[in-house]
């Protein structure tokens, strides 16, 4: 309690400890002080769980560069014997500039196919400079279509467009490697299929953050 109301201050930490006969690793009290740095206030909505020699910790963080540093800090302060599960993940703020690039334009490709028209590959670029600035996050670009015609043919074509903006991506220098893609047909419709302009919104390119 001592060590948390240094990081955190006395008026930030509620004591709900409570105490009882448990078998602890050795050493279990000073490695979990030791845990307990002021690297963890760089953590939102995050959560430290210690299980024995098992460590769980989650939140958001504000970049990659920030997730690794914390982890390398966490993984320096116990003996090869634990095990660190990491689930932080980045705050909306890089999700936010994606969507900001993008605004509520759509990628455009040639009618019935993969191919980009003109208009799509200068959205791709613009594109190509917010995700540049992601460093080493890794991308999930996903296709969607409107309803017509059939849902299997959709899926593909949703695919097939998803691969081709990945493609377009690594034929410019991003890294393959930190690229996913997927296929959601017309299963997530963005407005109503029931006229041209909200099929033309559907009819779109998704980015996203993945983990």
């Amino acid at each position: 309690m001592t060590k948390l109301r240094e990081v955190y201050g006395a008026d930030k930490v509620v004591d709900q400890i409570s105490i009882s006969e448990v078998a602890m690793p050795p050493n279990w009290a000073t490695y979990v002080q030791n845990l307990i740095s002021p690297n963890l206030r760089l953590i939102n909505r995050g959560q430290l769980k210690v299980d024995g020699n098992v460590v769980n910790l989650n939140g958001e963080v504000a970049s990659e560069a920030q997730k690794q540093k914390i982890l390398s800090d966490v993984t320096a302060q116990l003996n090869p014997s634990y095990v660190v599960n990491s689930a932080l993940r980045m705050t909306a703020s890089d999700q936010g500039m994606l969507d900001q690039t993008l605004g509520n334009r759509v990628v455009e490709f040639e009618s019935g196919s993969a191919l980009l028209t003109p208009n799509g590959q200068h959205i791709l670029d613009e594109m190509l400079t917010a995700v540049r600035k992601l460093g080493s996050q890794k991308l999930e670009i996903i296709g969607h279509t409107d309803d017509q015609g059939l849902r299997a043919a959709n899926v593909y074509l949703s695919q097939a467009r998803a691969t081709a903006v990945k493609a377009y991506f690594v034929q410019k220098g991003l890294d393959g490697a930190l690229i996913t893609t997927s296929g959601a047909g017309p299963d997530r419709p963005v407005a109503s299929n029931a006229t041209g302009d909200g099929r033309a919104r559907n009819r779109r390119i998704e980015f996203r953050l993945s983990q």
